[in-house]
């Protein structure tokens, strides 16, 4: 059967990470004439509609990107498009406004999104052109049902010039043929349309300048002039804006101005990710890591090392939760998430019980969830982790092999050799279709081999099988990615190698567990896919630590000491290596990237809703254009590029929102630098601190009271410090610093007895304090800290609810 359209646009990598929305409620807006007929429907639909241009702008620069060869990056635009769609919920959010407006256009809209992505997928333009063409047409549509005549022009305009912004970009590129398809098919649409006629009305000469350019963009693209496309393109953009506020308000043209500016910065994270991979398959290996580790606590627990295997399942939770990767997997898969999460949690307590069959589940629903996720973020990469996911399973297998376990050794191969059979992310027809001999050589050969010689038990056989498929699979992920992918692959392969050091270090034997710390010093030394040096020239700070971590693996096993906390250090140091390999890999489209993203900031800094927007509300007007510094920083100096475009595009939709005066119905929960805008219980936006769906209390505060006596500060998954000792009559502050939302949670049979029971949303008890927080009751968010004055002597012991899989305890010894 074949896939639905949803499931199309759902599947493969998330090219640009989203941020969740919020629902809001509507609100009793204004009217405007203009040109004798009703402006929008409200205030807060006129922001909507200009939200409408920025995705149209969005979805003609996948087709834009397909005709210049990045068919993955624009199918990837095309699916982050979707799912900002899809997450804009409430009455002002671009999907319910969208299906409440024209429900043909909704349903149309969506559907060719689907058709665009599998046309770009498939290398099929024409379809994609044709879905692209389909998709915009509906959102503008639904515009001319919300706008008069003379806005829905301005709004054209400015549609004109994303699309110059576009041509040149693409002529930069050398992408002569595709720039001129952009260019002749905008100039098509203008010219056919009523905004050409209306600039011609309003501003003569101003309609005079836009033809000629795109007259001028048009010829440069034939003759191959990137000079004339980049001069003409300039010429187009400034007449068309300058157009825009001719023929419509001051008010509306703003808006749509802000739009544009949006649209510009989508334009600058396109390009970036086009100049090497994506941060996505950095997360990816982040998972890869916590596949490999979350089976090695099954096998510890099998051996009836459950404190130590509790131990790793605590510590993957603690740095899931403050890892740059939680909120991507939130984005790209949310089932996944959860799953993920409540995965952890079920294992952490079949271990406690040490219920095996239990544990066998659990593991088993972490690694499909992760196996889901690994899919959402990597993308065309995820075959290279699975390969990675392999390798460190085989040595898995040999590690049981050596220790007189070659059923498990098998039974290990085995099920790998049934992961590939059903080609688990991709990874069976990749190998194939990167070379039929590798391809016979490892499944064949090799894997098909290593079983026959565990069950025989047969050490030569073992060994030239082993080393082999671990051959083969390094060969593959050589010659199916480049460099830089092929090294955050090796990241989590060592990572993976090094915890399997402190695995045998645990098990009682330390030596193998140094044999194996100094075999990955060694691997590292040769340069393996290019790592070595890959690393090195990336963040030499990051080289260095990562050398100095495995180190002091080596060391701690050569001493007799405990390997497993240096073991956790090097994890980080390896990850972190993962995501300084992926920022330093910008190739020839960096420059254009960071000139797209500057070019954004200098549009607003010169444009006429500069002034008005900073009147109308200056905490949007700082928001704005912070984020929008950020972004340019980020796509400058490195990181998470897709990350800081969200952001910014955020920070865009609070502006158009406040130019309008109807920020309470902004559909986006902001965590924004400066933003005080948090959605009221009825779905809009209020004045305050926390997440949408939670409350802190009367015992919840914002910021930290002059007169606390101590701080804790409560990180992504611990409070600093764990312990703390303090006097009575002392007040404590919890302070938010990091994460998701916390509580600080007294348990019942942790405070003295004759102590008052305490906890963030003043509960009665622990039981109901549980049963707040499942109902959104008792956090404490970001700007709030938790404030309790301890009268008893004694120790009183307390949980972070949402992270206590994590390990997130404390205890306030009150002398």
């Amino acid at each position: 059967m074949a896939p639905s359209r949803r499931a199309v646009l759902t599947k493969g990598a998330t090219l640009f990470a989203t941020v969740g929305v919020a629902g809001c409620a509507e609100i009793s807006g204004t009217s405007s004439e203009t040109g004798g007929e009703t402006e929008a429907k409200t205030d807060a639909s006129l922001a909507v509609a200009a939200e409408w241009n920025a995705m149209a702008a969005r979805v003609r620069d996948s087709v834009a990107l397909g005709r210049a060869g990045a068919t993955e990056v624009g199918s990837g635009v095309a699916q982050n498009v979707f799912a900002r769609f899809e997450g804009a919920s409430g009455e002002y959010g671009a999907h319910e406004m969208l299906e409440s407006t024209d429900k043909t256009a909704y349903e149309e809209f969506e559907g060719a999104l689907a058709d665009l992505r599998t046309g770009l997928d498939a290398g099929d333009l024409e379809q994609a052109q044709s879905a692209g063409d389909t998709a915009a047409s509906r959102l503008i549509d639904a515009q001319d049902a919300l706008l008069s005549e003379d806005t829905a022009s301005a709004f054209a305009l400015q549609r004109l010039a994303f699309s110059m912004d576009d041509a040149a970009v693409l002529a930069a590129m050398d992408a002569f043929d595709a720039a001129h398809a952009v260019a002749e098919n905008a100039r098509e649409r203008y010219m056919d349309g009523p905004a050409a006629e209306a600039l011609a009305s309003s501003d003569g000469p101003t309609s005079d300048t836009v033809e000629n350019a795109l007259d001028g963009v048009v010829s440069g693209a034939e003759a191959g002039s990137r000079e004339r496309v980049a001069t003409n393109a300039d010429i187009a953009v400034e007449a068309a804006i300058s157009g825009s506020y001719a023929v419509a308000d001051e008010r509306p043209a703003g808006v749509g101005h802000v739009a544009t500016i949006q649209a510009r910065g989508w334009d600058a994270a396109s390009l970036s990710a086009m100049g090497g991979p994506s941060t996505g398959i950095a997360h990816a290996a982040v998972l890869t890591d916590y596949r490999a580790r979350v089976h090695d606590a099954g096998w510890l627990a099998t051996q009836g090392a459950t404190d130590q295997a509790g131990t790793i399942v605590s510590d993957v939770f603690a740095h899931f939760e403050g890892a740059s990767a939680h909120d991507a997997l939130e984005s790209a898969d949310g089932e996944a998430y959860e799953g993920f999460e409540s995965g952890l949690e079920d294992l952490q307590a079949a271990i406690e019980n040490d219920d095996q069959a239990a544990i066998d589940d659990a593991v088993s629903t972490v690694d499909s969830n992760l196996v889901a996720g690994i899919e959402g973020l990597a993308g065309a990469s995820a075959p290279l982790l699975e390969a990675v996911f392999f390798r460190a399973r085989l040595a898995d297998a040999r590690e049981q092999y050596r220790r007189g376990a070659s059923a498990a050794g098998a039974s290990i191969a085995q099920g790998l050799f049934e992961r590939f059979e059903r080609n688990e992310l991709d990874f069976h027809e990749s190998v194939e279709e990167t070379s039929e001999e590798l391809y016979e050589r490892f499944e064949e050969e090799h894997l098909a081999g290593l079983i026959e010689a565990f069950e025989a038990e047969d050490d030569e056989a073992v060994t030239t099988h082993y080393d082999g498929a671990q051959a083969t699979l390094l060969e593959f992920a050589t010659a199916a990615g480049s460099t830089a992918t092929a090294s955050v692959a090796e990241a989590a392969f060592v990572a993976a190698r090094v915890a399997d050091a402190a695995v045998l270090d645990a098990l009682g034997d330390a030596d193998r567990a140094k044999t194996i710390a100094q075999g990955v010093f060694e691997y590292f030394e040769g340069d393996p896919g290019g790592y070595h040096e890959a690393l090195e020239h990336a963040d030499e700070d990051v080289y260095e630590a990562f050398e100095d971590a495995l180190g002091a693996v080596s060391g701690a096993a050569d001493a007799g000491e405990d390997v497993y906390t240096p073991a956790k250090t090097f994890d980080s140091e390896a990850l972190a290596s993962a995501y300084a390999v992926v920022e330093s890999a910008g190739g020839p489209q960096h420059d254009l990237a960071v000139d797209a993203g500057e070019d954004a900031f200098a549009r607003f800094e010169d444009a006429r809703v500069h002034d008005r927007l900073e009147e109308a509300d200056h905490n949007a007007y700082e928001t704005f254009e912070g984020n929008l510094e950020a972004f340019i920083s980020t796509l400058d100096e490195g990181g998470d590029v897709p990350g800081a475009a969200a952001t910014f595009a955020d920070a865009a939709l609070y502006a158009q929102f406040a130019l309008v005066d109807a920020v309470e119905d902004l559909p986006l929960a902001l965590d924004l630098a400066g933003s005080n805008v948090q959605p009221s219980e009825s779905g809009g936006e209020s004045e305050g601190s926390g997440e949408s769906a939670l409350e802190g209390g009367p015992n919840v505060v914002e910021g930290v009271p002059d007169d606390a006596d101590h701080v804790v500060d409560m990180t992504a998954a611990a409070f600093e410090p764990a312990e703390l000792t303090v006097k009575a009559g002392d007040t404590v502050a919890w302070k938010f610093v990091g994460g998701e939302p916390h509580s600080v949670t007294a348990y019942d049979d942790g405070i003295p007895e004759d102590a008052d029971y305490w906890a963030s949303g003043d509960f009665d008890n622990e039981d109901a304090a549980r049963e707040g927080w499942a109902n959104g009751k008792g956090a404490v968010a970001s700007g709030q800290s938790y404030v309790h004055t301890f009268e008893t002597a004694g120790e009183h012991e307390y949980v972070c609810i949402p992270h206590e899989a994590a390990g997130m305890v404390g205890t306030i010894i009150v002398e």
